[in-house]
């Protein structure tokens, strides 16, 4: 079988983005916690849970959200990821995924995906895919300052349509109740001005605190991890926003057929 640049390069798009997708918003797999700043709501809606209560609320209030934003930066298999993206139950996304020093803006709607990165990213991706350079450049050149248009059924649209698939995302949310066991309350703080409850997972290299929202819905609104291979920070925000999503102009964009006409249409 052979080895298109196109291919690899979509697969590595797509794993930098299932990379946040898994890592996201599971509440007992994730990233690094800030510093805590005192900020206990009165009174407690969670006053007389058990932490393993309190996470049960946050999952099913989580995974019945309409639309979500992802933000933060995580290390994942030695690679330091920054994403910032929006996400509906319709299928539609924008937002943008550094990877390194290279970083990518992506849309999608109507099952169509556009990705905008700059040199860094591409070449970033691909390298990591063993791309040779002397088939790198000529990719680069090609989408220089322009979207890669990737329509259903091409290379990389099912797996980047699942990162703008909000189910998907939440998939994996609180399924493995076991997560939940083990966890302690800690201090009450604040996270982007809304008061939260913490709770807290202490493992063998590696704590994680999970912070759960004390006002409206019960929302998941960070989840972060210190230590371990994997820290980082996510922050979760703009709960049942309407994401708004525009396809580029048609003479800004390339299709991914231009890359390997043998990709189908």
């Amino acid at each position: 079988m052979r080895s298109q640049p196109s291919h690899r390069k979509l697969r590595a798009a797509a794993v930098v983005c299932a990379a946040v997708a898994v890592a996201g918003p599971a509440p007992a797999a994730a990233w690094a916690a800030p510093a805590p700043a005192p900020a206990a709501p009165s009174p407690d809606p969670f006053d007389g849970l058990t932490p393993s209560q309190i996470a049960d609320r946050s999952v099913d209030a989580t995974r019945s959200a309409d639309s979500l934003r992802m933000t933060g930066k995580v290390v994942t298999e030695g690679q330091e990821l920054d994403v910032d993206f929006a996400v509906d139950d319709r299928g539609a996304c924008e937002g943008r995924i550094g990877v390194d020093d290279g970083s990518a803006e992506l849309r999608r709607l109507d099952d169509v995906t556009y990705m905008k990165g700059d040199e860094a990213f591409w070449r970033t991706s691909m390298t990591s895919q063993g791309v040779p350079e002397n088939q790198i450049a000529p990719v680069i050149e090609l989408v220089k300052g322009r979207w890669l248009k990737i329509a259903p059924g091409q290379a990389g649209s099912a797996d980047l349509g699942e990162v703008c698939d909000l189910d998907s995302l939440l998939d994996g949310l609180g399924g493995d109740r076991e997560d939940r066991e083990g966890l302690t309350r800690g201090p009450d703080r604040e996270v982007d001005g809304t008061p939260v409850a913490t709770l807290v997972k202490e493992e063998t290299d590696e704590t994680t605190t999970v912070s759960v929202a004390q006002e409206g819905k019960p929302y998941i609104r960070q989840v972060v991890r210190t230590g371990g291979d994997e820290p980082g920070t996510m922050t979760l925000s703009d709960f049942d926003r309407p994401v708004e999503v525009t396809a580029p102009p048609a003479d800004e964009t390339v299709d991914l057929s231009r890359l390997d006409p043998g990709a189908p249409a």
